[in-house]
């Protein structure tokens, strides 16, 4: 239930169906995990066209103009460095993110909310310290009430997450398609189990 949460949740564009291109940073990093940075063939033929990235591995179907014929790209990498963002938005995908699209309270993986650790009703504010994912069972089950009242723990405390931490979080949930000339580029900097 949770991969169909998760992909409801983070809808893949009609154009990127067909023949996407894995767009890398110019360091030979994806620009995200999660959602994994893809743009439609369409986009990845104009910065081509543009000389904004450089083709790195193609699909075998072609692309025709009147004058030419363009294999589409599969991998392209950026020729100017995007620098990472240093700051985490607060949004629900990352919220969900760091809380790897898990219950805070039963570990539960479907139908995800959110919910305020101490009640917005009680002072309570919508910060990364006090806003943690929850089902919808257990939010129900909290209500308005406080941890102790409802009878209810968290499974670890809430907090602020680095920008690298979502990053990181963002391997362990791979998208739906991943093409094999993807394969090379994608968690090559991963730390390799003994």
């Amino acid at each position: 239930m949770d991969a169909d949460f998760r992909t409801n949740f983070v809808r893949a564009p009609g154009a990127l169906r067909h023949n996407p291109a894995l767009v890398l940073n110019a360091d030979y990093r994806p620009l995200s995990y999660y959602p994994l940075s893809l743009w439609p063939w369409q986009e990845a033929v104009k910065a081509v066209w543009l000389e904004r990235v450089q083709i790195v591995a193609e699909y075998e179907d072609y692309v025709h103009s009147p004058s030419t014929a363009i294999k589409i790209p599969s991998v392209v990498v950026l020729k100017d460095y995007v620098k990472p963002q240093k700051r985490v938005a607060f949004t629900r995908f990352n919220l969900f993110l760091r809380d790897e699209f898990s219950c805070q309270y039963c570990g539960g993986k479907g139908d995800l909310t959110f919910d305020h650790v101490v009640p917005r009703a009680k002072g309570g504010v919508t910060s990364w310290e006090n806003v943690v994912a929850a089902c919808s069972r257990c939010n129900l089950r909290k209500g308005s009430r406080s941890l102790k009242h409802s009878g209810l723990s968290l499974r670890q405390p809430p907090r602020q997450p680095g920008a690298e931490e979502l990053r990181n979080r963002g391997r362990k949930f791979p998208p739906n398609y991943l093409h094999e000339s993807w394969m090379d580029f994608l968690y090559w900097d991963s730390e390799l189990e003994a």
